[in-house]
């Protein structure tokens, strides 16, 4: 067989596996598409021109991981103007830090995922934004290289975020936000370092995201598929991710097709905007099979149920699309099943990426929920900006 042969059908499965990276699954049916692959390619090309999503930054910084993978992070601070927070000022003492908001994003995903969070809350609260190892502009995980690799595990992801924690806002209470994989680092957090939440968190949003039991979702595929792929899958992955140079060439030759399965997995909606759905495209792409390969067994594993003990007594926001294939709504209800007192909100036509499909639904939630923190006053909401262009 062709070399040309080989790598269209290596990128047949690295478009599908790499859906699968943001919780998709293989073997999706993907309507056909009756316009021209060049014109689609032309359309590809002037979105990632002109799309108005992923450009807000921040101040950058950079944390050193335990087993000394740099990570990178950006720090947003409250504008001067911006109306004032709660703050208790002691006799003889200093003003207290302010309240950080920390964002953790998901799988093969980066911090530019929670664009229109952040245009909203830009100015009014101090917020940091970062990328987990391997992902965005964080280095590749060092204990993920060489001869003695090992794959991720969520409990070095909690670590991680720890080492942000530190370097970004070491002191002040915090509200911690995470979607899907960033809310499985959350929980991490939580059971390794149950004192950190007792002293200085404030609040926590769950978006997207799942306590354990990942190995039961069918991704909306029938079971016996299902089962079979997840025999196959951890050896198939290990074997692209060998042959990374090969499966970027052919997910690239496979575009339309990653393209469909995307928007398949990552929303509901029937008009999600074409930009929005390029830039989730592009973020997920950007993210390489061995990375991909890297994280993937991680997921099975993930059983943090008992860590979200640490969170009874504090504002917690449990939020989900209702019809979220990767981390089903009955996940984030199982959450607020075990943290009675959250607000459990379910986004009626809401996919896996809920934040970028429903914006204002997840921001006006999330700013109520830093309202409940002592984030933000309540007067400082009507200030938020849900338009998410780049400003």
């Amino acid at each position: 067989m062709g070399e040309s042969s080989s790598w269209r059908r290596a990128g047949f499965a690295g478009a599908a596996l790499g859906v699968l990276a943001a919780g998709a699954a293989a073997g999706v049916a993907v309507e056909r598409l009756t316009v021209g692959r060049s014109v689609r390619q032309k359309a590809r090309l002037a979105l990632d021109a002109t799309g108005p999503y992923g450009g807000l930054r921040g101040t950058p910084g950079r944390a050193t991981a335990d087993d000394g993978t740099v990570l990178y992070y950006e720090v947003d601070e409250v504008e001067p103007d911006a109306p004032a927070g709660r703050r208790r000022r002691l006799f003889g003492r200093k003003e207290p830090a302010p309240v950080t908001v920390v964002f953790s994003h998901g799988y093969c995903l980066n911090q530019d995922s929670w664009h229109f969070q952040r245009a909203a809350l830009r100015g009014l609260v101090r917020s940091v934004h970062w990328d987990q190892r391997s992902h965005g502009r964080s280095g590749q995980g060092v204990a993920q290289t060489g001869p003695d690799a090992v794959p991720v595990s969520i409990d070095q992801l909690g670590r991680d975020l720890r080492a942000v924690l530190d370097a970004a806002a070491p002191e002040g209470p915090l509200v911690l936000v995470g979607h899907s994989m960033g809310g499985m680092t959350v929980m991490a957090l939580a059971e390794r370092y149950p004192e950190l939440i007792r002293d200085r968190v404030a609040g926590v949003a769950f978006v997207g995201t799942s306590a354990g039991n990942l190995a039961e979702v069918s991704y909306g595929l029938p079971i016996a598929g299902v089962n079979a792929v997840r025999r196959v899958l951890p050896g198939v992955l290990r074997a692209l991710g060998s042959q990374a140079e090969l499966v970027e060439r052919g997910r690239r030759a496979t575009a339309d097709l990653f393209a469909g399965l995307i928007k398949k997995y990552s929303f509901s909606s029937k008009d999600v905007d074409p930009a929005v759905a390029r830039f989730a495209e592009r973020m997920i792409e950007s993210t390489p099979i061995d990375v991909v390969a890297a994280f993937y067994p991680a997921f099975a594993e993930h059983d943090k149920a008992a860590a979200l003990a640490a969170f009874h007594g504090l504002p917690v926001l449990a939020l989900a699309g209702d019809n979220d294939l990767v981390t089903p709504s009955s996940h984030t209800e199982a959450i607020g099943d075990l943290l009675p007192d959250a607000e459990l909100v379910i986004v009626p036509d809401g996919g896996h990426l809920v934040m970028l499909e429903h914006p204002e639904a997840v921001t006006d939630r999330l700013a109520d929920l830093l309202v409940r923190a002592g984030a933000v006053p309540e007067t400082a909401t009507a200030a938020v900006r849900t338009d998410g262009r780049n400003s």
